[in-house]
């Protein structure tokens, strides 16, 4: 049996954790097992302030069970890759491991009081998102689709938390094996 390794870094909130990784669950039919990830202290960058998200996907591949269908990895920390100022996420299209940052995705970031729905809400679209580039799939065109771009945190606002019919039309959501 294959399995869907959700991952959090410890200082992630168990009950975000646990809020998509039933997600996950729910949207790719693959049963769900939460692992623990080590601290991010190896991908902090100085000199920008954040975290680099390629270690962190590459420290998800190296601790991916073998019986992984696919696997997750959700921070509070910023992350970064160096062509971009930050990113919601990263994932190796087609591959086996994303990562989500639920750093920005917090009304906090920006200064406002906490909203915990708006929160959820904004992770599980990444979520999708992330795991949308691990099925194969790339940004799509419908601002309403998970799969459309976002950077900006009212561009995942205006997005909804599923995928538009194209999408999920190409999405082998239950695992071979």
């Amino acid at each position: 049996m294959k399995y869907f390794y959700v991952g959090a870094t410890p200082e992630v909130d168990r009950q975000a954790l646990t809020a998509i990784a039933e997600r996950a669950r729910a949207e790719f039919g693959a049963p769900v097992r939460e692992i623990e990830l080590p601290e991010l202290d190896f991908a902090f960058d100085a000199a920008r302030g954040q975290y680099g998200s390629i270690p962190m996907l590459e420290m998800l591949v190296r601790l991916c069970p073998g019986d992984a269908f696919k696997v997750l990895g959700l921070t509070e920390r910023d992350l970064f890759i160096p062509v971009l100022t930050f990113v919601f996420g990263h994932a190796q299209l087609g591959g086996r491991a994303a990562v989500v940052s639920l750093a920005r995705l917090r009304q906090e970031f920006y200064g406002l009081e906490p909203n915990r729905e708006v929160f959820l809400e904004r992770a599980q679209k990444e979520m999708l998102h992330e795991c949308g580039h691990l099925f194969g799939l790339v940004h799509c065109g419908d601002g309403s689709c998970a799969m459309s771009l976002a950077t900006g945190v009212r561009q995942i606002d205006f997005k909804r938390a599923a995928f538009c019919a194209r999408c999920a039309a190409r999405i082998e959501r239950k695992p071979k094996g």
